[in-house]
Formats: structure tokens, C-alpha cells, sequence
């Protein structure tokens, strides 16, 4: 079992076992689903899941290093 904190922006970092053990890259896209009091993060696999595939594309207008850094202090 590994652990992460969450920080006070919500953000977290998956750990690099877990990062490792499911193939996870930077670019990635994952997705969050509730289940009761858990949270289940998996990886979209585009094959799967066509319409999050488009918003993906849809996404990438926002994924310039400058706009990287406009977001992270959100």
C-alpha cells in the first residue's frame, strides 16, 4: 500500500511504484470515480472510451508549459 498526502489546492502525486506498476506517463489522462467512501483512479484507455478521447484532444489547447504555469497556482 502506498501513501500520498493531499495538499491544501487538492492536489496530490501519485506515487512512483503505483506510477510504475500501471504504466502511468506524464500527459496521461486518469479518471475519478466515487464508490461509496473510496475513490477509484484509473488510467483512460482511449480504445475504451472514445468520448473522453475527443475531450482529450479538446484538452491539449491548455497543455503549453505556459499555461502549465498560469494553472498550478490555482
Amino acid at each position: 500500500m502506498e501513501f500520498s498526502k493531499v495538499t491544501a489546492r487538492g492536489q496530490t502525486t501519485i506515487p512512483k511504484p503505483i506510477r510504475e506498476a500501471t504504466g502511468l506517463q506524464e500527459g496521461d489522462l486518469i479518471a475519478f470515480e466515487q464508490r461509496g467512501d473510496h475513490v477509484v483512479l484509473r488510467k483512460v484507455e482511449f480504445a475504451r472510451d472514445s468520448y473522453l478521447e475527443g475531450l482529450s484532444g479538446l484538452m491539449s489547447e491548455w497543455a503549453s508549459p505556459e499555461d502549465e504555469d498560469a494553472w498550478r497556482d490555482l
